[in-house]
């Protein structure tokens, strides 16, 4: 049996040079959040010797790496991070942290002040959704393409054909 060192897949953000910001504020946000490793660029390279290169850091216990690249990418909506959610405390907590000086989207997404695309929602959505009932699933779906921060009891009503 091969054990590997460390994690077979690791997302990876890229940020102009804000890399360290970004992991002080999304480490702020997550539990069980830590920095593991840091690299800095050395002479000759795209950014300023001592630049911070890259953050190996963890979310939660999710690893991630962090990348100074310079101002050449930018996020899409193609690719986004979901948190799943047992509460509203949970999803308000994530939601306006998560948000602050970036915006909400729908449906539970938002972007934040970085440009990279979270989407916070309750685990019943999933559970709902992937269930075997097809009329409560698309009840839950038509109330979630109307909300912005999703509501758990709004869900919960519209699963339970109490209205959206």
């Amino acid at each position: 049996m091969i054990l590997h060192a460390h994690p077979r897949i690791v997302p990876c953000l890229w940020f102009d040079r804000d890399a360290e910001a970004a992991v002080r504020h999304y480490s702020a946000i997550f539990p069980r959040s830590r920095t593991t490793a840091t690299s800095h660029y050395g002479e000759g390279a795209p950014l300023p010797a001592g630049t911070v290169l890259t953050i190996a850091f963890e979310l939660d216990g999710q690893p991630f790496m962090a990348l100074n690249g310079g101002p050449h990418e930018a996020y899409t909506d193609a690719l986004s991070l979901q948190v799943m959610c047992d509460t509203q405390a949970e999803i308000d907590h994530y939601w306006e942290r998560l948000a602050a000086g970036g915006r909400p989207v729908q449906c539970g997404w938002l972007k934040d002040r970085w440009g990279v695309s979270w989407q916070v929602v309750p685990r019943m959505v999933l559970d709902i959704i992937g269930g075997s009932d097809a009329a409560r699933s698309q009840r839950v779906l038509q109330a979630v393409q109307g909300m912005v921060k999703l509501d758990i009891a709004a869900l919960q009503a519209a699963a339970d054909g109490r209205g959206a």
